[in-house]
């Protein structure tokens, strides 16, 4: 069969033109939203009077058959159809014959592949919405385990302040409260319908958008049709959104793959999430937050390919923005696939706080407990409370201890303004439950937290 298109040609496409051209390898992946937009199209038209009763029915019987086809693999995509548009026309068009020719009126390829391509990225947005949701839940119980137990709080990968593990893993919960806000917001933002806009322009032909819009579950339709045709702003968000996530689940992975060494000990992958050498019979190798740390470049670079090639386009559809697509797709394989693994990775994970605990005793984490101490019971100016407390770390490091176990004698040969009620303080717990501030680490305010993370999860 000839192309749809080649009525002002005088001889046919190069088989070279044609692999070059076709986007059907991969764009077939859209076509359940190409037989609902052709649906709603059709409906469209028959209620303008465009379409007859029997017309109508005659490309809905028809449309079941190609989606029957398609979903039983019995469908022919044809490298020459260049685009799944044209090869469910072409054969739309072989099962009931003239009255699947009419279903193009009105439309173009540009609104048609816009069209389908933003219900795709719409749906998505909202699957992975609720994949975080999940991943959220299990990080949730295990936060709510892990309220008084405490671990290092570091700056520079240096050993800070006592936190404690549930207050940690609140960061990260913050971290997918706030991606989980922005699928939610771009499916919000680009629930828009571009059906309707034709080629550029729009169309002579008497439509009705917001009936196509209603039918298809769009809020509404878009404004501007020179511009509908052009957008793919929905497209970079969710490789914007995607890439984001994937950092936010990078710096978690890389936090578990340091916390899993011998070095910390503070958490064990389970058999069923780590993989062995192939040489050394003893390795237990933390490979799935390595492997989601190093995806994080992968869909960076769709972003950027996107970005690029959207950067200097006129108005209106360009054959470049055939180069949206595998990206998308490949993201969001790529961020499912992650949010499933690092799921039940994580909800099979063995949490140690004995380890935790050991390590908040190295570093005299309470040092700045001390030097509070000095500035709030005896009206010492912070920068010379900071000198005091460091002369005090240097004397625990010259005795080998933590500051937390210094005598009050070794205190007052310091500074003898020290008094005996400096020692509770400078207890690693009670330095925890001390930032007691909106926010802070104190175990009364992580539970406040986490309280605030499942009243949040519940109402979604």
């Amino acid at each position: 069969m000839q192309k749809m298109w080649s009525g002002r040609f005088s001889s046919s496409a190069s088989s070279l033109l044609d692999e070059f051209n076709a986007s059907i390898g991969y764009d077939q992946k859209l076509y359940n939203e190409d037989i609902e937009g052709s649906l709603a199209h059709a409906a469209m038209l028959h209620k303008q009077s465009i379409l007859s009763d029997d017309e109508l029915k005659s490309i809905q019987d028809g449309l079941a058959q190609v989606k029957k086809e398609i979903e039983s693999g019995e469908f022919i995509w044809d490298i020459a159809d260049e685009d799944l548009h044209m090869g469910i026309e072409k054969r739309l068009t072989q099962i009931i014959g003239d009255a699947g020719k009419k279903l193009h009126t009105a439309r173009s390829r540009n609104d048609q592949v816009a069209l389908d391509f933003r219900k795709y990225v719409l749906r998505k947005n909202q699957e992975i919405a609720t994949q975080t949701k999940e991943l959220m839940e299990v990080v949730l119980t295990i936060a709510k385990k892990h309220t008084s137990d405490m671990l290092p709080g570091m700056t520079h990968l240096q050993h800070a302040q006592p936190i404690n593990f549930g207050f940690h893993l609140g960061a990260y919960l913050s971290m997918f409260k706030r991606d989980l806000e922005r699928f939610n917001e771009s499916y919000k933002r680009n629930n828009i319908s571009p059906i309707g806009c034709a080629a550029l322009a729009g169309t002579p032909h008497n439509i009705d958008r917001e009936f196509t819009a209603s039918k298809l579950g769009f809020d509404s339709v878009s404004v501007n049709c020179l511009d509908t045709v052009s957008d793919r702003d929905f497209a970079l968000e969710i490789l914007f959104n995607i890439s984001t996530m994937m950092m936010h689940i990078s710096r978690l992975s890389e936090e578990l793959v340091l916390w899993s060494s011998y070095e910390f000990g503070f958490v064990e992958f389970s058999d069923e999430y780590s993989t062995g050498s192939s040489i050394m019979p003893q390795k237990k190798n933390p490979d799935v937050p390595e492997l989601l740390r190093g995806k994080s470049g992968r869909v960076y670079g769709n972003l950027m390919s996107l970005l690029t090639v959207m950067k200097g386009l006129p108005l209106a559809y360009n054959k470049d923005t055939q180069e949206d697509k595998e990206g998308v797709f490949d993201s969001v394989e790529t961020i499912q696939l992650s949010l499933e693994i690092l799921k039940a990775s994580l909800a099979t994970l063995i949490v140690k706080p004995e380890n935790m605990l050991k390590a908040t005793k190295i570093g005299h984490l309470s040092a700045t407990d001390l030097a509070d101490y000095l500035v709030a019971k005896c009206n010492i100016p912070f920068r010379e409370a900071h000198f005091i407390t460091g002369n005090a770390v240097a004397r625990a490091e010259v005795l080998n201890i933590d500051l937390s176990e210094i005598s009050l004698d070794e205190l007052k040969a310091i500074d003898k303004r020290i008094e005996e009620d400096v020692l509770p303080l400078l207890q690693l717990e009670s330095s925890m439950n001390a930032r007691d501030s909106q926010g802070g680490t104190a175990t009364k305010q992580t539970i406040k937290q986490l309280e605030q993370f499942e009243n949040y999860i519940k109402g979604l």
